[in-house]
């Protein structure tokens, strides 16, 4: 299995991809792929799915290794509350003309103004020498959750101040959705960027796998990876935010069934993540243009929907 797993979780991808681009309210048909206006509909969806789900389920990898928690996904540090006030402030103040652009632009700023916010904070544990007795992941997610708490409390008055006409579409937002006309460059970069820093660092991140105190006697620099680890974490959370707003559970589930079936060896964990999360979030959001045809569901509420069930499993089974 474990010398298989690239070739089954590329089948799993490419199947997940051929079913979304082939079925729709009506069911599924092959043929219909070949026909430009399906396609023009479709294909932005599964490619942005594909994105998104391989930044989240990367940086919920990520998240869990640096704070060494289980509970830990792309979202645990504020991340997402920074980029939605960023968005729902340009849906307040931009043209409809370039309202889709000026959001992703808003959120981009918005999260970026987190992350700078929890390195603010949180700066002493980041740099903090390794002990045996202490990692900075408790204080790092306390501080965490209090930046989300407060974009938390911006979000409910901005949409307490929103016109009706207005509120479903930031509503959609909050929940995740994939909505899109399609992926910019600048997030295929940051995919590739994290994703290869991921792999070339993947025998360092072993070690930090086994224990802060334990790496640094073995020649890791504790601190200067994790502010790396942050970073590349807090990049992807916020390039896949970006594009489809907060959805949840793909950055915490798919770690955890990659850690089950392939074992925490970072080598494999980190791009099993990135496939699975991308073939996870494609059939989603197939599971929402379909199930309720013509309604089209946020995504983010299959993902929870779905993966609150799994997640339970996932916990039964390590009880």
């Amino acid at each position: 299995m474990i010398l298989r797993w690239p070739l089954i979780l590329g089948a799993i991808v490419g199947l997940s991809l051929i079913m979304s681009l082939s079925c729709g309210g009506h069911g599924c048909d092959l043929s219909q792929v070949s026909r430009d206006d399906l396609w023009q509909l479709r294909e932005p969806r599964a490619v942005s799915a594909f994105v998104v789900g391989s930044l989240l389920s990367l940086a919920g990898a990520l998240m869990q290794l640096l704070l060494r928690n289980p509970l830990a996904d792309p979202y645990t540090l504020g991340i997402s509350g920074g980029a939605a006030v960023g968005a729902l402030l340009s849906s307040f103040f931009l043209p409809f003309s370039v309202l889709a652009v000026g959001m992703q632009f808003g959120s981009i700023i918005g999260a970026i103004t987190s992350i700078l916010l929890l390195f603010l904070m949180a700066r002493r544990r980041l740099f903090a020498a390794p002990t045996m007795v202490e990692a900075p992941g408790i204080g790092l997610i306390l501080t965490g959750v209090m930046i989300a708490s407060g974009f938390g409390a911006i979000i409910s008055l901005l949409l307490a101040l929103s016109p009706d006409a207005e509120l479903r579409g930031a509503l959609f937002w909050l929940m995740g959705d994939l909505d899109v006309d399609g992926v910019s460059t600048w997030v295929w970069l940051v995919l590739a960027v994290v994703g290869g820093w991921s792999l070339w660092r993947a025998p360092q991140l072993n070690l930090l796998a086994h224990g802060e105190a334990t790496a640094h006697l073995l020649g890791v620099s504790v601190s200067r990876l994790r502010l790396q680890v942050l970073l590349f974490a807090s990049l992807a959370t916020a390039a896949a935010v970006s594009v489809a707003g907060a959805i949840g559970f793909i950055g915490l589930v798919v770690p955890h069934v990659c850690r089950l079936v392939l074992g925490n060896d970072q080598r494999r964990l980190l791009p099993a993540s990135m496939l699975l999360g991308a073939a996870a979030l494609v059939l989603a959001d197939l599971v929402a243009r379909t199930i309720v045809a013509p309604i089209q569901l946020p995504v983010g509420v299959v993902t929870a929907l779905i993966g609150v069930p799994v997640f339970l499993f996932i916990l039964s089974r390590r009880a």
